[in-house]
């Protein structure tokens, strides 16, 4: 098949902001790209319920995907978001110790994002942290003054108007029925009202919580190389009333996930999630008898929480790649020397910090497809 005979360079399938990064990174490099999204508008599923935190990228085990994406998407948001009017505040992070029995895990943390090469990191104690958040109750702190947060449906609509804007397509209602090898390309199998096939040089699979399920209806790819899809949910509870702290306020993670956390969106409002409950199918409402474990849990970095003062507020699946206490691995971003197909770059897992990850995580598709 000659170049001229595909109907584009490359088909991406998954619209969420993760996906579009990928499609942003191709059309970039003046690739053509065509994004497959089954649900009528972009963004619909992880992309819209997360906390809108721009990590800084010390969470993370040093040489990981997500260290290393994660420091390095950062700092490409931050050159993003201004220049297309996206709403974004570097406020700044707490990582709190609520007992001395948790220092040591603050010092390890603290210890990882230098080698992560995460900038403006300090090490301070209760009284300091304290003088920034006079509400806060901790025994010691990490302060990173390079976290922050975002309008995510804001990304989503300026990573639209690029790939548009370079030529490029969004096809809605479009859902990714299948893909095979032809000669030196792929084709694509569509359904929807008018089902079609399509036929591109290059094929993305960045399906987020289907990722797993596409790879299985592309022809000759290796069923070891899918890993297994757990679903972890995350509920949210807004507070009624004023926000208590300027910054984020994250307690050390639990495991599994970085846990319930403290964060003040663009327009003020104050969340705390997400928790993790691992769960069976997609259900997105909120888990209300989990409200007294939330007002337990914030209480231990902040005392002065009113009763009754946390509301249901909205709930998250992540797509992970590890059960029920099992520890948290990497992203899996496979090339053709993982499962030896051409042309083809597959993602599972990308979950935190994704969000924070995207424009990085385009950046390394494209670099990978290149090679």
């Amino acid at each position: 098949m000659a170049v001229s005979d595909f109907n584009t360079d490359a088909i991406v399938i998954g619209a969420g902001v993760v996906g579009l990064a990928c499609a942003y990174a191709l059309a970039r490099r003046g690739e053509t790209v065509v994004v497959l999204e089954r649900e009528g508008r972009i963004g619909q599923g992880i992309s819209s319920r997360n906390s809108e935190v721009i990590h800084a990228g010390l969470h993370y085990p040093t040489g990981s995907l997500r260290a290393r994406l994660c420091v390095e998407g950062k700092r490409a948001l931050y050159d993003f978001l201004p220049a297309h009017g996206v709403a974004f505040e570097r406020c700044g992070k707490l990582i709190v110790a609520t007992r001395d029995a948790d220092i040591a895990q603050l010092e390890h943390m603290f210890a990882q994002g230098g080698a992560n090469g995460v900038e403006d990191l300090s090490l301070i104690d209760g009284a300091t942290a304290k003088r920034l958040e006079p509400a806060l109750a901790c025994v010691g702190a990490i302060l990173s003054d390079s976290s922050g947060i975002l309008e995510a449906h804001g990304l989503i609509l300026a990573l639209q108007g690029e790939i548009e804007g370079h030529g490029g397509v969004i096809a809605l209602n479009a859902p990714f029925l299948g893909a095979a090898t032809e000669r030196d390309g792929w084709c694509v199998r569509v359904g929807g009202a008018e089902p079609a096939a399509l036929s591109a040089r290059r094929l993305v699979v960045a399906a987020g919580l289907s990722a797993q399920e596409c790879a299985r209806a592309i022809e000759g790819f290796p069923a070891a190389r899918i890993p297994p899809l757990f679903l972890g949910k995350g509920n949210y509870f807004a507070l009624t009333g004023r926000a208590p702290f300027q910054r984020l306020v994250y307690p050390t993670p639990i495991p599994g996930a970085l846990g319930v956390h403290y964060k003040r969106d663009v327009a003020g409002q104050a969340h705390f999630g997400p928790d993790l409950e691992f769960v069976d199918a997609i259900d997105y409402r909120v888990n209300d008898a989990r409200a007294a474990y939330f007002q337990d849990y914030v209480r231990r970095f902040w005392p002065g929480l009113p009763d009754g003062a946390l509301r249901p507020d909205f709930a998250g699946i992540r797509p992970k790649l590890h059960g029920p206490g099992e520890p948290q691995g990497d992203f899996v971003i496979d090339a053709p020397a993982a499962h030896g197909l051409a042309g083809l770059v597959t993602l599972f897992g990308i979950e935190s910090p994704g969000l924070t990850s995207s424009l990085a995580i385009g950046e390394e598709v494209a670099r990978l497809l290149k090679d």
